[in-house]
């Protein structure tokens, strides 16, 4: 059992709400078979009325499982994943450089989420990538892009390339490596993923039936930003959040210590 010292009085409570928000993501994504052991990562951005203005970040401590991080265990990181705040757990500053780039290239995402699960990887490795085959593939078609392998991403090097792929998208397939997304907050992050990664699922076990697929048909990927918000009732991810974080207290309300 770890002994972590709870840092609720200690940080704002914007600040808190954001640590308990970013935990709840990561128990999700624990819960839902996402996770790859104490690897990848979900970042968040802490709002500039908290940091004054300073490019300040939570991230996971590098070692844990997601479903043992809490609230006070997150580390608190500068735009280099230098920490800012005492933590006895280490970080991961290769595992930020796809984290910072996207962060940096797109201020107004405060979550990143980034995969490597079996059916991310699987059809980040087919060459037709995402394919118009499922209702859920026609809200990430609208706002995809692509960007290719270029080994473990931990050059900074790398970054300029990854933001001018990624564009304005909000969904990113990293060849041959996982998916990212991102969001305006933590909520609309995981409802991109949990939209990208069952996109992927029911494609490899379309593909894996062997029989011809059937394509939306291209006119209907026109104008999904606005079907989403008729689907959500206006409330984008928020329509679902809240339920989340009661499937999270349900599983282990721990994580908001």
């Amino acid at each position: 059992m770890l002994n972590i010292p709870s840092l609720k009085d200690t940080v704002s409570a914007e600040e808190w709400q954001l640590r308990c928000d970013l935990a709840a993501c990561y128990r999700l994504v624990a819960a839902y078979g996402w996770s790859d052991l104490v690897f990848t990562h979900i970042s968040a951005k802490l709002p500039e009325s908290v940091t004054g203005g300073e490019h300040q970040f939570l991230i996971n401590p590098y070692g844990l499982m997601f479903d043992e991080i809490t609230a006070s265990s997150l580390v608190k990181v500068d735009m280099a994943c230098n920490k800012l705040i005492h933590s006895p757990f280490p970080v991961n500053p290769a595992g930020f450089v796809i984290h910072s780039a996207v962060h940096e290239a797109r201020p107004e995402a405060q979550c990143v989420l980034h995969t490597h699960t079996r059916a991310g990887v699987g059809v980040s490795a087919q060459q037709a990538g995402i394919l118009p085959i499922s209702q859920q593939s026609s809200f990430v078609l609208a706002s995809l892009a692509y960007h290719d392998y270029e080994g473990v991403a931990f050059r900074p090097d790398e970054k300029p390339r990854l933001q001018a792929d990624l564009g304005d998208a909000n969904f990113l397939v990293l060849r041959n490596h996982g998916l990212l997304t991102m969001g305006k907050s933590i909520a609309d992050a995981f409802l991109s993923m949990y939209t990208l990664e069952n996109t992927c699922r029911i494609q490899i076990d379309a593909l894996a039936g062997g029989g011809e697929l059937t394509h939306v048909n291209p006119a209907i990927l026109a104008g999904m930003a606005e079907v989403m918000k008729v689907a959500t009732a206006g409330m984008g991810a928020q329509i679902a959040w809240p339920a989340l974080l009661r499937k999270v207290e349900r599983l282990d309300p721990g994580y908001k210590t």
